[in-house]
């Protein structure tokens, strides 16, 4: 089932790029008591996601924080390592906190994974954005295939 405005966010553990390495975050803790705009591209250093989705939230994060976001993610069904390398190749360090679901383990539990292996890609998350308000998503965006309009950093700044 999809998750939807109003959900509580389940429980998963992400993977953090760190200086010391790769950091474990569960998703009840990160979340927890804050106001986070998250979004989510089906893939690192793929056309859509490093020309626009990524950049866009970089060059919008002191927007998105003044209107109350804590922090601004992006996850991708990716290792931690290449999520880690595609936010310092976008200058995304400080502004964009990178989560890696490596297996796909946060797509799957929200429902919004798709099938990229007419691509290659196997399975792997859709293009979304989602803003999380202590756990409870309050806003959700999903593209539709091959769309890139609604998970934007603008549209969100719309919603705020």
């Amino acid at each position: 089932m999809t998750i939807k405005a109003g959900d509580k966010l389940p429980e998963t553990t992400f993977t953090k790029p760190t200086e010391g390495g790769p950091e474990a975050v569960a998703s009840a803790d990160f979340f927890k008591g804050r106001k986070v705009a998250l979004f989510s591209v089906p893939g690192a250093f793929t056309p859509t996601c490093s020309a626009k989705h990524l950049p866009g939230y970089v060059e919008k994060a002191e927007e998105l924080k003044a209107k109350g976001i804590d922090e601004v993610v992006c996850t991708a069904v990716n290792d931690v390592f290449v999520m880690g390398a595609w936010g310092k190749s976008a200058n995304a360090t400080d502004k964009v906190t990178m989560l890696a679901d490596g297996n796909g383990d946060f797509a799957q539990a929200v429902g919004l994974t798709m099938d990229g292996s007419k691509f290659g890609l196997g399975t792997r998350g859709q293009r979304f954005s989602m803003i999380v308000d202590d756990g409870v998503v309050s806003v959700l965006n999903v593209e539709a295939p091959g769309e890139f309009k609604v998970s934007s950093a603008d549209h969100m700044l719309g919603q705020l």
